[in-house]
């Protein structure tokens, strides 16, 4: 277990609220049905390193603070007015905590591809010199995520819901956690 806190955002998801979440309707029914019954809800917090991102687009300046997770960069984005600081956080002491293991450059080249993707659905042909400004300006801050435990004694499975956006994600962040699981 780390002997420093995690600071993370405040989850909008409690855990009775996940386990309804993973117990709950046709998506529910489905994944009990290919995994077996939902067995356990854990909680686990991702590192994410904050961003500002500047751009210029159709003769105007855009500033967009923007979060990438810190382990391989492959989760979803937060997007957030200012980045979160101070009394946004809390500090949680858990073993459920993922390492970062990106460096710096892949971050912030993986930053980019992901914001020009954002970018181009709001009109990519505007953007003026296809310069995207990206600075670090965050500490090291955590998301919390539950993961619901569906299998019988000879295998498992792992779901995942975002505890700040309220969503259950998809393929992408089960195999995220499930290979974290393993390692």
């Amino acid at each position: 277990m780390s002997e420093t806190p995690a600071f993370t955002l405040k989850p909008n998801v409690t855990r009775d609220q996940a386990i309804r979440a993973f117990s709950d309707g046709a998506a529910a029914r489905l994944w009990r049905m290919r995994a077996g019954a939902l067995r356990r809800v854990a909680e686990a917090y991702v590192p994410y390193w904050g961003y500002r991102v500047q751009y210029n687009m159709a003769g105007a300046v855009h500033t967009r603070f923007f979060a990438l997770d810190a382990v391989s960069g492959s989760l979803d984005l937060f997007e957030f007015p200012s980045l979160p600081q101070g009394p946004q956080l809390v500090a949680v002491q858990t073993r459920n905590r993922l390492a970062a293991a990106l460096t710096q450059d892949r971050a912030e080249g993986l930053l980019r591809e992901k914001v020009l993707r954002v970018i181009f659905l709001q009109g990519f042909f505007k953007l003026r010199g296809g310069k995207i400004d990206v600075v670090r300006e965050a500490q090291e801050f955590h998301i919390p995520y539950w993961l619901g435990f569906y299998g019988d004694a000879n295998s498992a499975r792992c779901r995942v819901l975002d505890a700040v956006r309220r969503r259950v994600e998809g393929a992408k962040a089960t195999v995220f956690f499930e290979q974290w699981l393993v390692a």
